[in-house]
Formats: structure tokens, sequence, C-alpha cells
């Protein structure tokens, strides 16, 4: 190993501007922990900070939170009962369960809002969002989603296998995002995508709320393919929850037998 005393110059360390400590002190994004962030930022704040760069405002760090709490918990989905049954199986290691529970963070649930954010902010790229008008963003929606069909690939943040009709999450973010002056070019142009995924079908696909989710933190700057793990951070709460009811009140093993007692051996 190279003595770090012996090298050339910086260039030669390995380097990272997220964290370090010492001895005597402990440093988060180029700011003293104790005496410049605990009691001052929220984890909404500092988890911006380290991906933005930045302090947000009080609008965006509102925005934040609201997509940091309607994605944390959905009741019992399969990441939810992936976290609970993994529990069942190993009580002693809580960090397992909840590392179960992320892992189910896939196409379907969750994930939508990290796939939403990649295609819109791809959709936009090279363009100037805020100066975009409707009739503009229209067509940058009927384009987008006509690449998507012919790559036979699913449009995401739309459509939910509960919310039929509304995501309820969906018209709050749009409201609050509106009433804070962040409706961003991303979110608006989701509205278009809806319209235009919808033309000819008798029932459109409502905007999910992880679709929305992942439009506004794009919108505010979060980097688009970073947008997935920062809605980790929300449903680590919601998993840690569960758990903490699962301990409480098991059904893990009930699911587990009925599943066991219901399974049938596949026909060759």
């Amino acid at each position: 190993m190279t003595d770090p005393a012996t090298t050339d110059g910086p260039d030669d360390y390995v380097r990272t501007s997220i964290g370090s400590a010492t001895p005597d002190t402990i440093t988060v994004a180029g700011l003293d922990l104790p005496s410049e962030v605990m009691g001052r930022l929220s984890l909404t704040e500092l988890a911006y900070l380290l991906l933005v760069g930045r302090e947000p405002t009080n609008g965006e760090r509102r925005l934040l939170d609201a997509v940091l709490v309607s994605l944390a918990d959905h009741g019992l989905t399969p990441s939810a009962l992936s976290a609970r049954l993994t529990f069942t199986g190993a009580p002693e290691a809580p960090q397992a369960a909840v590392a179960a529970g992320l892992l189910g963070a896939g196409s379907v649930f969750l994930g939508p809002a990290g796939d939403t954010a990649e295609f819109l902010a791809d959709a936009l790229a090279g363009r100037t969002g805020a100066a975009l008008s409707d009739d503009q963003l229209r067509e940058i929606a009927r384009d987008a989603v006509a690449a998507r069909v012919a790559q036979g690939e699913r449009v995401p943040g739309l459509g939910h296998p509960v919310h039929r009709d509304t995501d309820p999450r969906t018209p709050r973010l749009y409201a609050l995002a509106d009433e804070e002056g962040v409706l961003g070019p991303h979110l608006r142009l989701l509205r278009f995508v809806a319209d235009a995924v919808g033309e000819g079908r008798p029932r459109p696909l409502p905007i999910n709320g992880a679709g929305a989710a992942g439009a506004v933190l794009v919108d505010l700057g979060i980097p688009p393919t970073s947008a997935r793990g920062f809605v980790l951070i929300a449903r680590t709460a919601g998993l840690v929850a569960q758990l903490a009811e699962e301990a409480r009140h098991p059904i893990g093993r009930k699911v587990w037998l009925e599943l066991e007692e219901r399974a049938q051996p596949l026909d060759d």
C-alpha cells in the first residue's frame, strides 16, 4: 500500500465530497456535522444537499417531504410482505428484512418513480423546459410515447393496480407544486404523456403517485438516475414500521402456512 504522505499530489488520493471524519471532527457535505447540520437540517434537506449540492428552498423542501411521505408505505405490497416474511425467518437480522423489502422496488411498485424520472428527462434532454409551451410539451409527449411503444416498452408512471381511476397522491403533488411555484416542465410533461397514452383508449390510465413523484424529483434537480434511490429513503421508513408491527402482531408465519396449505403441484 502506498503511503499517502509520499504521493505526488491530491489527484493521487481517493476523494469524496460526501463526508469524512477525524478523531475530533465529522464533516458532511463540507459542513461540520454537530454544529452546522444537526438540529438545523432535516433528513430530507440533508439528502437533497448531498445529491444536488445545495440546500433546498422552503418550497422545494415541502415538495420533497410530500414525495417521501407519499411513498413511505402502501399497505401489504410485495415489498412489505418480503420484509415481513424475511423477518419471520431471521428476526435477529432486521437489516436483512429491510433489504429484502427494498429489493422489491421495481417496475411495478415504487420503481416507477425512477423510471418516470429518466423517461421524462430523456424526452426533455437538450431543451429549455421552463420556456416550453403546452403545445410544445404535447408534441414532445406524443413523440416520446410513440418511440416507447415502437420499442415495445411500457410508458412508466401511468396506471396502478389498486387506484384504477385516480391515484389520490397525484393531484395533491400537482397542487403542492403549483402552490409553491415549483411546477416544473417534467411534471407538466407527464400530464401530456398521460393524454398521449390515453388517445384511443376507452379508459385512460391515471398518473400514479410514484410517477408524479419521479417528475417532481427531477424538476427539483435530483439526478434522474438517483430518483429511485431517493425514494428508497421513504420506503425504508415504511419497512421499519412493518417490521415493528410484525414483531408485535406477527402475520408472516400465518401467510406462509396459508400458502403452504393451499399450494398444489404443477401439472407436467
